[in-house]
């Protein structure tokens, strides 16, 4: 599985976004972007980052940064899930997991003993060049966006 490093070049997708269309990471070329993986729409913790994060979007478009999330749920669910809680990320559908791979969310977790693969919580900031600048890896959720928000203001 691919561990992207830090300085490394983040690897392009295309894929479909909530509300129809497709969303590629090229489009965003020359300006940061901040791209958050999340296991699941509207489970608790998913649902607090995403709200944390569309509470942030307009800090974080005046330091010049695109907020996308990421998930292996459908369009359909990241349109519910946006209206439902009025959120104002772009949300992107990985599910056929080559997306999540790429990066390497996509793990093995244990949860009561049991293993089982799914989406480690995890958020790249990547440079206006296409190149990561930073990861945070097993995230938890409360303060994130804010550190997030940070260290984008500090680039």
């Amino acid at each position: 599985m691919a561990e992207i490093a830090v300085g490394g070049i983040a690897p392009a997708f295309e894929l479909p976004q909530d509300g129809g269309g497709t969303l590629s990471l090229s489009s965003y070329r020359g300006k940061p972007v901040v791209l958050y993986f999340y296991p699941k729409d509207d489970t608790s913790g998913c649902t607090a980052e995403a709200i944390a994060f569309s509470g942030l979007k307009p800090q974080f478009e005046k330091a010049g940064a695109a907020v996308i999330g990421m998930s292996p749920d459908s369009v359909k669910s990241h349109d519910k899930f946006k209206s439902k809680h009025g959120l104002a990320v772009e949300l992107v559908s990985d599910e056929d997991k080559k997306v999540l791979e790429a990066y390497g969310v996509w793990t093995e977790k244990s949860m009561y003993g049991r293993k089982y693969m799914g989406v480690e919580r995890t958020t790249f900031l990547i440079g206006a060049d296409g190149k990561v600048v930073r990861v945070w890896r097993k995230v938890k959720v409360p303060g994130h966006a804010e550190e997030v928000l940070d260290a984008v203001k500090a680039l």
